[in-house]
């Protein structure tokens, strides 16, 4: 097994965190190091089922979460679950492939199917499942700047 050198590199400007591994091969090693950083489906959020009892949720499996009258629903591709805490914590503990689209709900990016900006300065958003939701306007622009810098995201 090769000695591993770890090292911080402070960068004002960078908006992620940014890992390079240098090593004379690719072998099983350096394969398993980036196989266990860059696996981001081990998040998980635990939440209520409609019993009341927690449920361990993995990310990839949220298409969408809302805020309605201060009860947070998860919708997922298995079903629709509840969170104790606020959006607010919620979508701290989220990671990049999520984006808050009003005051009231986030949305799971790989689970969006399509995006209509077509209809007056608004935009419908339709999810994989069929589902859909709109932006409110006054998000508009942070959705544009966000999508149009994410490759794939946006035409």
């Amino acid at each position: 097994m090769k000695k591993l050198n770890v090292r911080f590199e402070r960068d004002k400007k960078a908006k992620d965190i940014d890992i390079l591994i240098k090593a004379s091969e690719e072998d099983e090693q350096v394969k398993a190091l980036v196989e266990s950083l860059s696996n981001s489906e081990t998040d998980t959020l635990t939440l209520l089922d409609a019993n009341n009892c927690a449920s361990i949720v993995a990310e990839k499996d949220i298409v969408f979460i809302s805020a309605d009258n201060k009860q947070i629903a998860v919708t997922t591709t298995n079903g629709i679950f509840r969170a104790k805490q606020s959006l607010q914590s919620i979508e701290k503990l989220l990671s990049r492939d999520f984006l808050r689209v009003s005051r009231f709900e986030i949305v799971n990016l790989k689970m969006i199917s399509k995006y209509d900006f077509s209809i007056g300065g608004t935009l419908r958003i339709e999810f994989k499942n069929g589902m859909e939701t709109w932006a409110s306007r006054r998000y508009i622009p942070q959705i544009r700047e966000r999508l149009s810098g994410e490759e794939g995201y946006l035409c």
